[in-house]
């Protein structure tokens, strides 16, 4: 079946319901009781943290839910609803994969280029070797030896006096991209060579964002929300700032090492404010917006989506491969699934979509105490079994 036509058109929604306990058209009703049975004993409080969860076919909306709290002090308590902006972790480097192929699209580069072209501070031969494509597969042999411990901070300090880290009290704060794969340039080995393997990888989506602004010129985020977020009609979508820290339509996450929720994100987890590879704050309803603008063939063509979602390798996940930017399941007896997950600090995430089907859904949390893969087979199971699927 041609996606491409099938998902032509971008639907203009309706407003999101607040809760699947409300009023419902015919069609939408059969998903809430089982829904609402999973969900409220994986996110059972109204006082802890939680998660907004969608589930959509084309244009109606199936189940729509927000649990728990998206911000929780003293003086800023804040509810989860469906336009609470939420960090979605890996689910990111979909958006960097899809820059690639826009760029190729347009003849700015091509996957095929050794990332030496871009790098030429990269002083291993190895770099010859690597291609944009290995970079946004998880084929690479790249290693990830970025420093994360305060010892290996102010060793890499000592190492590089010129770095930005330099004269920081908090190395947390200010792990940018350009500065997060410096260490590249004094790598002489990789984990395999490139194309023979699977292992995933942060920094290398790092290196697309980068690729994005040396080619075209512009800031990353300018061109992405030029290129990419305006066309898929994400009006509110956002790459990290750490001024966004104090907005409150900004979720953030927690984790209770001691059965007190603390927070667990900016200044506490390190890499937070790198771009391409995780820092993309969004609602489900405009996530969703992305999938149907990209599957619709609004962002790149048809060859370029085809791209994305060809099995490159498989993965380290039972039954599931990669794509460019994109994992893939194809269970037997069931519909292709095209996903991904995110995981930061405390923040958890989970997104499906199944093409053919013009299905998707969506959990995006700000706990990582709940077991994604299952609460997410759970979901298939429930949709399968209400003919959604």
């Amino acid at each position: 079946m041609n996606l491409l036509k099938q998902l032509v058109a971008i639907p203009v929604l309706a407003a999101l319901l607040p809760a699947c306990s409300g009023h419902h058209d015919a069609g939408i009703a059969p998903l809430c009781a089982p829904m609402d049975s999973l969900l409220t004993t994986v996110f059972p409080s109204d006082t802890e943290p939680g998660a907004v969860v969608l589930v959509m076919k084309d244009d109606s909306t199936l189940y729509s839910r927000a649990f728990g709290l998206a911000r929780i002090s003293e003086v800023d308590t804040v509810p989860f609803t469906d336009s609470t902006l939420t960090n979605i972790c890996s689910i990111s480097k979909q958006f960097a994969a899809v820059a690639m192929l826009k760029l190729a699209e347009q003849g700015k580069i091509s996957l095929d280029d050794p990332v030496s072209k871009y790098f030429p501070e990269f002083r291993a031969a190895f770099f010859d070797s690597i291609n944009i494509r290995h970079l946004l597969s998880h084929t690479s042999g790249l290693p990830d030896t970025r420093p994360r411990t305060l010892a290996e901070w102010e060793d890499y300090v000592r190492r590089h006096p010129d770095a930005p880290f330099a004269g920081l009290s908090d190395y947390k704060l200010h792990a940018q991209s350009q500065e997060s794969v410096k260490y590249m340039e004094d790598l002489d080995s990789l984990v395999f060579a490139p194309g023979t393997a699977y292992e995933y990888q942060n920094p290398t989506f790092q290196l697309a964002e980068l690729i994005v602004e040396r080619v075209t010129g512009e800031p990353f985020t300018a061109w992405m929300k030029r290129e990419i977020f305006e066309p898929a009609g994400m009006r509110v979508t956002v790459y990290f700032e750490p001024s966004d820290e104090a907005d409150p339509r900004f979720a953030h996450a927690y984790s209770a090492p001691e059965s007190t929720w603390v927070e667990d994100d900016y200044g506490e987890t390190n890499f937070f404010p790198s771009k391409a590879d995780g820092a993309i704050f969004t609602t489900p309803r405009e996530f969703y917006s992305w999938l149907r603008a990209f599957f619709g063939g609004k962002i790149v063509g048809e060859e370029s989506v085809r791209q994305a979602i060809t099995p490159v390798i498989a993965t380290d996940i039972p039954g599931s491969s990669y794509g460019l930017g994109f994992f893939l399941e194809q269970a037997q007896g069931r519909p292709l699934k095209v996903y991904h997950t995110g995981d930061n600090g405390g923040f958890f995430t989970y997104e499906a979509y199944y093409p053919e089907q013009g299905v998707a859904y969506m959990v995006f949390a700000n706990r990582a105490d709940w077991s994604r893969e299952d609460t997410a087979a759970k979901i298939d199971s429930i949709l399968i079994a209400k003919r959604v699927l």
